[in-house]
């Protein structure tokens, strides 16, 4: 063979490489295009049929008959929305609503009997509801102070009453409008441009700048209040955490901006603490946990590994996170990925009957040693025989080694029935982030992040506990103003103290 077909033949393979390269990038992005096609227009729900038979584990017994659907718990990435059909009318109307009542009478002429021409006496009465709204409105609040002074002795000075207290002093906001503000912007997902421009059609103009000011005021009363509401959590039994990325504005960063994150805590007393930080690294977890001793539930983020290496703390895997990966492989692999679904979805089927008998933590972990747990010890050896069978990169591939690599803390929530199969509970939490980025788009510093993770803070915690958080906010600014103890404010100790027999 000569030099120039030696070369030519190099040329070739060279461009045979190149091609073999660009169909897989070609297929890789293909693949992409499908995945955020499906985000935007797909089916966001990752319940799969119900016509999947269990797993035929190798080498077991053979397997139960397929089980009936049940719902499962949504999470932030996928939830299903349904619309039901409902009948017409206020399917609830709370008894807080003021009430205007209209009493309608006949005239004694109209009271007479057809028959007897006799006055009709009262025997019953009926009542028709009505619904009625009145638009937001602000009042103008006006405090006159008389002013005294002696006209015999201009030394002694002038005398005048002391202004109420106040959340902030010298300020013109009372605490219910802060409270309306910090509601509207962490919990309607309203920007403070948009709030100026609904008191401006109500008659009251004003700078959006000085809304950005009462909201730093507002963090900055509550702080303490969080901050006694993290020690109540970090009491808790078991923790679950999460984070999701915020967009913070920067000058120093090439970009004028940077990724910053806030991260969920949830304890067992229906109370969640967010916390800022300007990175993803290890020292958000390791400062906010502190010494805390426990279980802590969370996904698979190297995040976490410098605080579960301590011992002090106890790993609990997120089977939602688990199951993610399998319907994400379902289109790829329907057989493998729907026979692990199958699993998963006798999991929660395992986990709903617990919650209809209302059976407490020993019952419930009686219930998964019997049920789940023959299922899940099948499921493993299953795992590592296919493992070699698929391509490392694949989404099947990536399921089976997250659930491999994650089988110990996976497995944890079987041992103790105060644990959950997910921590789906915090990350629906972080839907309010989620939704509310999209709205207000960025937070304009660091400082504006920590402020966004006091407000949510106390605000997710009266989602929660069922609190209404404008009443909540407005009647906790005013105990501060007034010199109560922030600590004892708390939404869980505010609730208890006008529920003398709900248990603290």
């Amino acid at each position: 063979m000569t030099t120039n077909e030696q070369q030519a033949d190099a040329e070739l393979a060279q461009l045979r490489a190149r091609v073999a390269e660009l169909e897989s990038n070609n297929v890789e992005l293909k693949k992409q295009v499908q995945h955020l096609l499906h985000q935007l227009f797909g089916r966001k729900s990752e319940r799969a049929g119900d016509n999947h038979p269990l797993l035929p584990f190798p080498d077991e017994e053979p397997a139960p008959p397929p089980p009936p659907h049940v719902e499962e718990a949504p999470d932030e990435e996928y939830e299903e929305v349904t619309f039901k059909r409902r009948k017409r009318g206020a399917s609830r109307i709370s008894k807080d609503l003021p009430r205007e009542t209209t009493k309608l009478e006949l005239t004694e002429d109209q009271r007479r009997c057809r028959c007897c021409n006799e006055v009709m006496p009262e025997i019953g009465e009926e009542v028709t509801e009505r619904i009625d709204y009145t638009p937001a409105s602000l009042k103008v609040i006006e405090i006159i102070r008389v002013k005294y002074a002696c006209k015999k002795h201009e030394e002694a000075g002038v005398a005048t009453p002391a202004l109420p207290p106040q959340p902030i002093e010298k300020g013109m906001a009372t605490a219910g409008l802060l409270a309306h503000v910090a509601v509207a912007k962490y919990k309607d997902h309203l920007p403070l441009h948009r709030q100026c421009s609904i008191f401006a059609r109500h008659g009251f103009e004003i700078a959006e700048s000085t809304l950005g000011d009462w909201i730093k005021s507002t963090a900055s009363i509550l702080e303490p209040v969080v901050a006694a509401q993290k020690s109540s959590i970090l009491k808790s039994q078991v923790v679950q955490s999460d984070d999701t990325g915020i967009t913070v504005l920067d000058a120093t960063h090439a970009k004028g901006s940077r990724r910053s994150f806030l991260w969920a805590y949830v304890g067992d007393r229906d109370e969640v603490v967010f916390d800022f930080t300007s990175g993803r690294g290890r020292d958000g977890p390791r400062l906010f946990l502190g010494d805390y001793r426990g279980y802590l539930q969370v996904d698979a983020y190297a995040g976490y590994d410098a605080i579960l290496h301590t011992g002090r703390i106890i790993e609990v895997g997120c089977w939602a996170h688990a199951r993610r990966r399998f319907f994400n492989a379902l289109e790829g692999d329907k057989e493998n990925a729907g026979h692990a679904m199958a699993v998963l979805r006798r999991l929660y089927q395992i986990e709903r009957q617990a919650k209809e008998l209302g059976l407490d933590f020993s019952a419930r972990r009686d219930l998964r040693q019997q049920e789940a747990r023959p299922l899940l010890e099948a499921m493993k050896p299953w795992l590592t025989a296919l493992k070699p069978t698929v391509l490392p990169k694949s989404e099947l591939g990536d399921a089976i080694g997250y659930t491999l690599r994650q089988w110990e803390p996976l497995m944890r929530y079987l041992d103790d029935g105060c644990l959950e199969i997910d921590n789906n509970r915090v990350e629906r939490q972080m839907r309010a982030v989620a939704v509310g980025r999209k709205n207000w788009m960025f937070a304009g510093s660091a400082a504006g992040g920590t402020r966004a993770a006091v407000l949510y803070s106390l605000i997710g915690t009266c989602g929660l506990l069922g609190v209404e958080p404008w009443a909540y906010l407005k009647d906790v600014l005013q105990r501060i103003a007034a010199g109560e103890d922030p600590a004892t404010l708390t939404p869980r100790l505010w609730k208890a103290a006008r529920m003398p027999a709900a248990s603290i």
